[in-house]
């Protein structure tokens, strides 16, 4: 199995898209990219809108090329609607567009089925289900809560085995720090995990409480899995000082052979932490005149 990073918050812009490559099977996962649009009370910075435009081209390139996209829930940053050509003949297999699921996302959803109507090959709801291509399996949760509760409405993780391996992918559970977030990720018994982490960059919404379970769970992981890469990024990496917040994580993976590394590290490139930066680069790079951008 070979797992390549396509877009993520450590890499410039809001996404936690991925390709894993088996020999059965090409799958891009969560294939969208986007920016936060207020952040410090700046919009993006020039560097971000550039790095957004590379990113983008990037994931769009491989979604042409695979064989399935997966879609974990409606968020912008998890499915784009804006660019419907690029699922022309896939296979797609989407979070439940009607079942476990809030007002905004059924809306959401509703409008991509139609906007991508008659392109995909097969569109297939992949809650709980899970579907074999040759010696691969792609394993899915129930619907779960998009973080520490349900207010911002449900996703579903993922596994991909290919009989050597096993990867998982969170998406947006923001921890994990409830029980059947952790579940999943245990069943499954992970070679490599691409986690969101906890939203360190909002702990007045997120809470103490919840960062603590949050740590827990990781070193859970670390200790009942055979993980050896855990990648955290998304929500977390929103937080410049990401890494200081989960020292004790990072210490854990050290001491149980683990590497706790974003997905930008993984993939050998330097991080780009641009939307926690956004400020510093509207002060440093200001507009002609001399002005901060606003």
């Amino acid at each position: 199995m070979k797992l390549t990073p396509l877009a993520s918050d450590s890499m410039g812009a809001r996404a936690m898209c991925f390709l894993v490559e088996t020999d059965d099977i090409r799958i891009v996962i969560d294939p969208a990219v986007a920016l936060g649009p207020i952040r410090f009370g700046l919009p993006p910075h020039p560097r971000e809108l550039a790095r957004f435009e590379e990113l983008q081209n990037r994931v769009f390139e491989e979604v042409r090329k695979a064989d399935v996209t997966t879609i974990s829930h409606y968020h912008f940053d998890h499915h784009d609607p804006e660019h419907p050509d690029i699922y022309q003949g896939k296979r797609m297999l989407i979070k439940h567009p009607l079942e476990n699921i809030n007002k905004s996302q059924t809306k959401r959803s509703k409008d991509f089925l139609k906007l991508i109507d008659g392109k995909p090959k097969s569109i297939e709801h992949a809650d709980g289900q899970t579907f074999k291509f040759g010696d691969t399996k792609i394993e899915f949760s129930e619907a779960q809560a998009h973080g520490t509760n349900t207010k911002l409405g449900y996703v579903i993780q993922l596994a991909v085995t290919d009989g050597d391996m096993t990867f998982v992918h969170t998406s947006d559970v923001e921890g994990p720090s409830l029980d059947d977030q952790l579940d999943f990720i245990l069943k499954q018994q992970p070679d490599v995990l691409a986690c969101d982490g906890p939203m360190t960059y909002l702990m007045y919404k997120y809470g103490r409480a919840a960062l603590e379970r949050s740590i827990n769970n990781l070193k859970r992981i670390i200790d009942e899995t055979p993980v050896q890469h855990m990648l955290l990024d998304h929500h977390l990496c929103r937080d410049g000082k990401w890494r200081e917040k989960m020292v004790d994580v990072i210490k854990h993976g050290e001491g149980n052979d683990c590497k706790v590394q974003s997905f930008a590290e993984y993939a050998g490139l330097d991080e780009s932490l641009l939307e926690s930066q956004r400020k510093i680069l509207h002060e440093e790079e200001p507009d002609e005149l001399g002005n901060p951008l606003k």
